[in-house]
């Protein structure tokens, strides 16, 4: 591997290599607001495949992460009516920095500081290999979406909106 091409060990990284999952590093030039959209254009990847991690909160300000494709939107409408709470929205971003530990637009759902639960759109479960975020910006690491479920104990659901 390339000097470049590695990055220090995050959080995300030390508890992947706890559990033993086989990973990629994916490093590009983080761009403020370029999101996924950015990200899988630098490294070549459909967006689809592009996992963000979105911390939002329900009715109570309780944290929870929702796992969502890059090219989809989060219809909280739905998640909230799935997951039996009256209201979910996202966190403003000093608030999620301080659930997660990570930098917005850095969040990963591996390692971080609080536990809260995860929910991620069933489809991602589908897809062959996913690109999430490695707990930096800029930062993606590929691996199965079978890890979501097996080391996060991440609940499918349905609440993907269109882009």
């Amino acid at each position: 591997m390339a000097k470049k091409d590695h990055v220090s060990e995050t959080p995300a990284t030390q508890l992947l290599k706890q559990q033993k999952v086989a990973y990629t590093e994916h490093v590009y030039d983080y761009v403020d607001h370029g999101g996924t959209t950015e990200s899988a254009r630098q490294l070549g990847v459909d967006e689809h495949h592009v996992v963000k991690t979105l911390v939002m909160e329900d009715e109570n300000a309780k944290p929870l992460i929702v796992l969502m494709h890059g090219d989809r939107q989060v219809s909280t409408k739905n998640l909230a009516r799935q997951i039996g709470t009256k209201k979910v929205s996202p966190c403003k971003p000093e608030v999620a920095q301080r659930h997660s530990g990570y930098l917005v637009g850095g969040t990963s759902p591996f390692g971080t500081k609080k536990a809260m639960p995860i929910y991620v759109e069933s489809t991602v479960l589908e897809l062959p290999r996913i690109y999430i975020n490695g707990g930096r910006r800029g930062y993606l690491v590929g691996l199965s979406p079978q890890v979501l479920t097996e080391v996060l104990n991440a609940k499918p659901v349905q609440c993907a909106g269109a882009e």
